[in-house]
């Protein structure tokens, strides 16, 4: 099962209480909360949250080292079939749809780490002869990949000629490899837009208050780049240019604000509303934590755990 929604929903709280009541572990769908030294600005659970639940998938990987949805997804399978194994219930908690859809529906994902030269030859291309010389090229290799990406969607068209590069094989062969995957619950915690930007602006004011501008400036002592990689994310990089004298520290703080509030909406496209799957929740709501264990525990009764 899985507890989704945007950044500062509450998922982390709420997973906890969730995994104190019905015997889980959590493992972390934060595409950013993998990588070690990112603590305060990607909001990891508290060392009291890690002591109530066990947590799987933080502090995995270095700034500057490459993680992808293979490398989550081969991960990812491995501890739930333990939890599992162990009697136990896993629960898949984060913000990065990609990774929640990809593990719930059995993607089949190439295991391929990026390719900085291979990508920097082809956004050379892409600058040089427009993002459509890239998208015809990707047409000629894989017409059904091609219609379903946006031409100006230069990141993603890289990353099918990248996967063709690697493998040789057309991108669209890459599908859901399980035609029914297990029953799963999804439980959704939303809050109005208007909330849901006061909650981001509060945590980002806590975040300033716990230290992350020195975290940053901590990372910047360890040689780490805040414009590249896993530091290009709300926060590392505008603190970055504001330890750089580039602007204000209240400019900064302003900026992170903002951009988290834009990462937000991107969330709302991978969890939408709309989305049967989901059954949200009201994050404010004062009961939020009693619907959500009740939807547990007529999802285990229905669809009770099995250990392998």
């Amino acid at each position: 099962m899985a507890v989704v929604g945007p950044t500062a929903s509450g998922k982390t709280a709420l997973s906890v209480d969730l995994a104190d009541r019905f015997n889980g572990e959590i493992i972390n769908a934060d595409s950013r909360q993998v990588y070690r030294h990112m603590d305060i600005g990607t909001a990891k659970p508290s060392p009291e949250e890690r002591q109530r639940a066990p947590h799987h998938l933080l502090d995995v990987v270095s700034p500057n080292e490459n993680f992808s949805l293979g490398t989550f997804l081969a991960l990812s399978r491995d501890i739930a079939r333990d939890i599992s194994q162990r009697g136990r219930l896993p629960l898949v908690v984060g913000g990065s749809g990609q990774y929640i859809w990809a593990l719930l529906e059995g993607w089949d994902v190439p295991a391929i780490p990026p390719d900085a030269d291979f990508r920097d030859e082809l956004k050379a291309i892409a600058e040089q002869q427009g993002s459509d010389t890239l998208h015809r090229r990707l047409a000629e290799i894989d017409p059904q990949r091609a219609a379903n990406i946006d031409p100006r969607n230069v990141r993603r068209v890289i990353r099918a000629l990248e996967v063709h590069h690697h493998t040789g094989v057309e991108p669209s062969r890459f599908r859901p490899r399980l035609p029914n995957p297990p029953p799963s619950l999804v439980i959704g915690l939303t809050a109005e837009r208007e909330h849901l930007y006061k909650r981001i602006d509060l945590r980002v004011d806590a975040m300033m208050s716990s230290g992350f501008l020195a975290e940053v400036e901590s990372l910047l002592e360890m040689g780490y780049s805040m414009s590249h990689g896993a530091l290009n994310c709300p926060g590392y990089r505008e603190l970055g240019e504001h330890l750089a004298g580039e602007c204000s520290l209240d400019d900064a703080v302003a900026r992170t604000k903002y951009r988290t509030h834009r990462m937000a909406r991107r969330q709302y496209t991978w969890f939408k509303p709309s989305d049967r799957r989901i059954h949200w929740l009201e994050t404010e709501a004062p009961d939020v934590v009693e619907r959500a264990s009740g939807l547990v525990e007529s999802f285990l009764k229905e669809h009770p755990p099995v250990v392998q």
